[in-house]
């Protein structure tokens, strides 16, 4: 329904949004893949952004999360949120290198203007600070 109403509007992107799941729910996931086919099947020619956000408070755990995720969604991208606390968000480095997907956005706050494009150099800095 999405996508034809997206069609019948002439609207020139389509956002989904779906709610936030658990890797081991394998009917969730199921229906992640679903939309995934759906999409391809009524919109081939359509440009495709998956986004699986991470949270910088989640532990390792989210490495094997992610690479669910990466199978099932096709991801292509991965937000980090809660990058104001105290989390650092290390493991926003092991999730990107082993799904290979690029960290894209920056969540440093809960406003619209908290969200920013991810920065390599800053992310570093904030994870190891050099005093001096």
């Amino acid at each position: 329904d999405a996508i034809s109403g997206a069609r019948a509007r002439r609207a020139d992107v389509l956002i989904v949004d779906t709610a936030g799941r658990l890797h081991n729910k394998q009917n969730l996931m199921d229906e992640l893949g679903k939309i995934r086919r759906v999409i391809a099947r009524e919109a081939p020619d359509a440009v495709c952004e998956t986004l699986l956000v991470i949270d910088a408070t989640t532990g390792q755990n989210a490495v094997q999360q992610a690479k669910v995720f990466r199978d099932v969604a096709a991801v292509t991208g991965l937000p980090i949120t809660k990058l104001d606390g105290n989390a650092k968000g290390g493991v926003a480095i092991a999730v990107a290198h082993q799904t290979r997907t690029p960290l894209v956005l920056a969540g440093l706050g809960e406003g619209l203007d908290d969200l920013t494009d991810f920065n390599p150099d800053s992310f570093v800095d904030a994870l190891l600070p050099v005093d001096g």
